[in-house]
C-alpha cells in the first residue's frame, strides 16, 4: 500500500486513457454519496469533511481546459470510470504469485509515513474506464493461473472509489482471477458484503495500536478500522495485517502491544506483516511542496524490528 513501497512511475495509465484529471471550481457534481468524516485538527490541508466533499474537490477538465464533459463525470461518480494513479506487475507482494496491482487516487488520510503522497489526491490520477481496464487485467490471465497470483487493488485509499473498485472485482472474478483489496479499512464501512464476496484477500493496514498515535499518524480516527477487521473476521475473510514500524512515531512498546492485542481478536488473519519504515518517498513530499515531518528519521534497525514481530508472534500469530 501506499505507506509500504513507492510506486513506479513507468506504469502511469496511458492505453485506455480518457484525460488527466484537474481541478476546477465552475461545476459541482451530485456526489454518490455523503459519509461523515472526522475533522482533521492543526493541518493547513483543509480536509473535507464527507467523502461527497472530497469527490466534490474533483471537477476534470479536458486537454484544451474546459470542464469535461457532463456524461464523464456521471461515470466517474457511478464507478464506471475511475481516477488511476498507476499499475504495475509484481511477484510476492501485496498477495500471493504474481499479481497486478492497480493504485487508485485519492485518501482520506494523511500518513506522515505515506511513500506515495502522490495518490493523496483524486485529482492527481487520469480517468479511465472500467472496462479498459478489465481489458488490461484479462491479458494477464495465464500469468495469474500459473503463479497463483491476480489482482491487487490499492491506493491510495482504493474504498475512496467504491463503486469503480465494485465494478473492477466483480468483472475480475468473473474471469476466475484471485482478487485482493489493499485497505487501511478506515472507509471499510462502504464495503458492503456483496462487495466483499468479491475479494479473496484483505491487506488491511492497521497503523497503529490506539486512537491518540493513529490520530497523530493519520489524522483521523482508529475506531472504522477496527470495526472494518470485526466484520471480515465474522465473515471469516481472509486477512493480511501490515504494520509500518516508524521510529519516534509507532514503534513505543504499548502501541505495538495494542496493535497485536486487535489483531489477535480478528480470528482469520493469516499472516502479519511488520514492515520496517523507509524514507524513500522523502523527495515525493518535495516535489509536491508538503512539508515531509519524518526528515532525518532513520529506518528501525533490524533488532528493533525483529523485537516488534515477536509481540505478534508471542501471541500466536504468523508473522514475516
Amino acid at each position: 500500500m501506499r505507506g509500504t513501497r513507492t510506486t513506479n512511475p513507468r506504469f502511469t495509465p496511458s492505453e485506455g486513457s480518457v484525460t488527466a484529471l484537474r481541478p476546477t471550481d465552475a461545476v459541482t457534481p451530485r456526489a454518490a454519496q455523503d459519509l461523515p468524516l472526522p475533522r482533521r485538527r492543526g493541518t493547513a490541508s483543509g480536509l473535507p469533511e464527507t467523502l461527497g466533499d472530497l469527490h466534490r474537490e474533483l471537477l476534470p477538465l479536458d486537454a484544451d481546459g474546459r470542464p469535461l464533459h457532463h456524461e464523464k463525470v456521471q461515470a466517474l461518480h457511478a464507478g464506471l470510470m475511475g481516477s488511476i494513479h498507476s499499475w504495475e506487475l509484481v511477484t510476492a507482494v501485496d498477495g500471493p504469485g504474481t499479481r497486478m496491482t492497480l493504485f487508485l487516487s485519492g485518501c482520506p488520510l494523511q500518513c506522515q509515513y505515506c511513500h506515495n503522497p502522490d495518490t493523496m489526491q483524486l485529482k492527481n490520477g487520469t480517468l479511465q474506464s472500467a472496462e479498459e481496464v478489465l481489458k488490461r487485467i484479462r491479458r494477464y490471465r495465464k500469468v495469474f493461473s500459473a503463479s497463483g497470483g491476480g489482482l491487487t487493488i490499492s491506493g491510495g485509499e482504493p474504498l475512496f472509489q467504491h463503486k469503480f473498485v465494485r465494478r473492477i472485482l466483480r468483472g475480475t472474478k468473473e474471469m476466475g482471477v484471485h482478487t485482493a483489496l489493499d485497505t487501511s479499512g478506515f472507509l471499510g464501512r462502504v464495503a458492503d458484503d456483496e462487495l466483499l464476496a468479491d475479494v479473496d484477500l484483505v491487506l488491511l493496514d492497521v497503523k497503529s495500536g490506539n486512537e491518540a498515535t493513529y490520530h497523530e499518524t493519520t489524522g483521523r480516527s482508529l475506531a472504522p478500522t477496527i470495526a472494518f477487521g470485526d466484520r471480515l473476521a465474522a465473515l471469516n475473510k481472509p486477512i493480511w495485517v501490515r504494520f509500518v514500524l516508524v521510529p519516534g512515531l509507532t514503534d513505543a512498546p504499548e502501541n505495538i502491544r495494542g496493535v497485536a492485542d486487535i489483531v489477535q481478536n480478528w480470528g482469520s488473519v493469516e499472516r502479519v506483516e511488520v514492515l520496517p519504515f523507509h524514507n524513500m518517498g522523502e523527495d515525493k513530499w518535495a516535489s509536491l511542496g508538503l512539508d515531509y515531518s519524518l526528515k532525518g528519521v532513520q529506518p528501525p534497525s533490524s533488532e528493533q524490528t525483529e523485537a516488534a514481530r515477536e509481540v505478534f508472534r508471542a501471541r500466536g500469530l504468523t508473522v514475516y
